[in-house]
């Protein structure tokens, strides 16, 4: 096997692999481009075909007619539609009769990803590891602050780029070639005849570096074919963690995990000289990743400082110089070295999703003699090295010290180094709400909570309820029951009690009743209004209308909530409130602008686990400009509509132009309530 550091070194490997080809290659991945740079070092080939890997993969079948390249990417969800390439089927397969086949792997479950990265050739040797064959991972090892050749498609610079992948022959290679093959046939691809494995000569330009070293291949699959989740990566994850007496190296993308966290501080705390360097990157590659991973890191963090183990373990981030320039460096590796006894790379970050929600393939080498317990050791001083700008001698020199000689570097100004990862979270609401999606434990399987919910009981419960709201709301228009619901039949009704005392508790019983059958709260507003004045109808119908929403948002929440809450269970319910409990501006939007009878849709919020205090302030500031319009300018604006002129007009304009007016400051408060909350 051998570790191959970066994308320049997996590249030029994989390119002289290719060339040797005879038989079959698999291509697995999270992502693919055709107009990635399938270049080494010097950033360029001197093979005779397209440096880019689109075209240089179609020449390559011209060149051996018997080849054969399966591609299998994952059909990708519509957050990451900017990043990916369009039609990339065709810019991998035309002109190739065939032989290059590309397929979007749709088979995993709603909010799993296919994260596997893997490259069989042959069946003779695989890669695997964290790179995908896409834009923006090439890069050396020296991580150069500005690179000339670090550039996308576009033209566009981008930031220094860490990955790690391994090559392995033998019996490894022949395995990962069989999972391959069966990953693919479980995207719904017919298999090619099986034909006598060729043996592919290793690479000239990637050496072996360790020879006969026990192997093991852990996946996480949850698109099993008996339906149940295989959790081999979690698994040896906490035995690798539970074995460590000494020393800890990781490099991973995303820590988000607190379940590997607490395994990880519950052994630091039974082993009193277990030492952990983690290395990560400093913030995350994208916007969306931020949103969804930042909260994470903070919480896997925080697990150190409560288990009282935080001075044993450092959270680092690689940064490089060149002049005045300084960058830091994307950390999106996938590795762990325990005790320089096991070696751990693949595509599994050690988030929630990579444990039991995405596919995943991690190789773990295990030591069975002295010499490959140099060689993993030899292979975690390169890595810390290459950041730290250090010989691997002055690391091996330094052992026992070497978090303390760490710290000493970062805080130097040479042109490598290492500084501290920040914990911290982010309390946006757009996070809140991205995190538990972006990051699940498990598949989301909303078609198997649909199908829990949506019971032909509960179908017809739904239809009958909406049927009979929607039938009352149509009555007081279109039946008799118009002739109640005049304005000037409850005003006469209410003026009865104007002059007493409880004139405006009976228009307020009026509202409550009201709302308990769908009755027009428009025709309540206008003739409370003209029964008992501008001032008092306004504070009258406000009130009325207030508690009626309280009524029946309670009667929804007796109804609905409960099985809403067994429903998603308590995890999600929690995280359900937190979002909808920023729900002021959403209540206020529906006020103003109703888009259904104002009875159904305080029943719907209460059904929900919209926050009482939400859904009544968001009612009130809704609510507010139109009561109040109606209540001090209904004569005039009836008025103004009856003897239509000019002048009546340019005046109801300027009415309704002030009524916009109060609603956008009405909003605008909301704003301000919810963002300063």
């Amino acid at each position: 096997m051998a570790v191959l550091n970066d994308a320049a070194a997996y590249f030029a490997a994989l390119r002289e692999t290719l060339l040797e080809a005879q038989d079959l290659v698999y291509i697995v991945g999270w992502d693919i481009h055709s107009e990635t740079q399938l270049v080494g070092a010097s950033g360029r080939a001197d093979d005779g075909l397209p440096e880019q890997l689109g075209p240089f993969l179609r020449a390559l079948v011209q060149r051996r007619p018997a080849l054969r390249i399966n591609i299998l990417v994952w059909d990708f969800v519509s957050f990451y539609a900017s990043e990916r390439e369009w039609n990339s089927a065709a810019k991998f397969t035309a002109g190739t009769d065939g032989r290059v086949r590309f397929h979007l792997d749709s088979t995993l479950p709603f909010g799993s990803a296919q994260h596997q990265k893997i490259v069989c050739v042959d069946g003779s040797l695989a890669f695997v590891g964290g790179l995908d064959l896409t834009i923006r991972r090439w890069d050396t090892s020296d991580h150069r602050a500005d690179h000339a050749l670090r550039c996308d498609p576009q033209g566009k610079p981008y930031l220094p780029f860490h990955d790690v992948q391994c090559m392995v022959d033998g019996d490894a290679a022949v395995l990962l070639f069989e999972l391959a093959e069966a990953r693919w046939r479980a995207a719904g691809q017919q298999r090619h005849d099986r034909r006598a494995l060729k043996s592919v000569r290793w690479p000239t330009n990637a050496p072996v570096e360790a020879e006969h070293l026990p192997v093991g291949i852990a996946r996480t699959e949850v698109a099993c074919p008996a339906g149940s989740t295989i959790r081999e990566v979690e698994r040896s994850l906490i035995a690798a963690i539970r074995s460590a007496t000494s020393f800890i190296y990781i490099e991973n993308q995303f820590t988000s995990a607190t379940r590997i966290a607490r395994e990880l501080a519950e052994q630091m705390r039974r082993v009193p000289s277990l030492r952990v360097l983690v290395v990560a990157p400093k913030l995350h590659s994208s916007w969306l990743e931020s949103q969804a991973m930042q909260n994470g890191r903070g919480a896997f963090i925080d697990c150190f400082g409560a288990a009282g183990v935080a001075d044993r373990i450092r959270f680092l981030y690689p940064v490089s110089r060149s002049g005045n320039m300084e960058a830091a460096v994307m950390v999106h590796s996938k590795l762990m070295i325990v005790d320089n006894r096991i070696l751990r790379i693949g595509s599994a970050n050690l988030n929630n999703r990579s444990m039991g929600a995405d596919s995943e393939c991690d190789l773990i080498f295990e030591a069975a003699s002295e010499e490959h317990r140099d060689f993993i050791a030899s292979v975690r001083h390169r890595l810390i090295a290459h950041f730290c700008g250090l010989e691997e001698q002055t690391l091996a020199q330094n052992e026992d010290r070497l978090l303390a000689l760490i710290d000493d570097m970062s805080r130097g100004d040479g042109t490598k180094t290492l500084r501290k990862v920040e914990s911290s979270g982010l309390t946006s609401t757009l996070a809140t709400m991205v995190q538990p999606v972006a990051d699940p434990e498990g598949p989301l399987h909303l078609e198997r909570a649909a199908s829990r919910m949506w019971t032909t009981k509960t179908i017809i419960g739904i239809i009958s309820i909406a049927l009979a709201l929607l039938g009352l709301a149509l009555a007081w228009s279109y039946t008799s029951l118009s002739d109640f619901a005049d304005e000037g039949r409850i005003s006469t009704l209410l003026s009865t009690y104007s002059q007493s005392i409880w004139g405006p508790f009976f228009a307020i019983a009026a509202f409550v009743i009201g709302g308990l059958v769908v009755f027009p709260i428009l025709v309540l507003i206008a003739a409370t209004a003209a029964a008992l004045g501008p001032w008092l109808g306004f504070f009258t119908a406000m009130a009325g209308a207030l508690l009626s929403a309280l009524v029946l948002f309670s009667i929804g929440r007796v109804l609905g909530r409960e099985r809403l809450q067994h429903l998603l269970g308590r995890r999600a319910a929690r995280i359900q409130e937190r979002i909808v409990g920023r729900g002021i501006l959403a209540v206020v939007v529906i006020r103003m602008i109703p888009v259904a009878p104002y009875s159904i849709v305080n029943v719907v919020a209460g059904a929900s686990t919209l926050p009482l205090r939400d859904f009544m302030v968001g009612t009130l500031l809704g609510i507010t400009p139109g009561i109040l319009a109606m209540a001090v300018l209904g004569a005039q604006i009836a008025d103004l509509a009856r003897n239509a002129s000019w002048s009546n007009v340019l005046l109801l304009a300027l009415a309704f132009l002030g009524w916009l007016g109060f609603c956008a400051g009405a909003q605008f408060l909301a704003t301000w309530l919810a963002g300063r909350r």
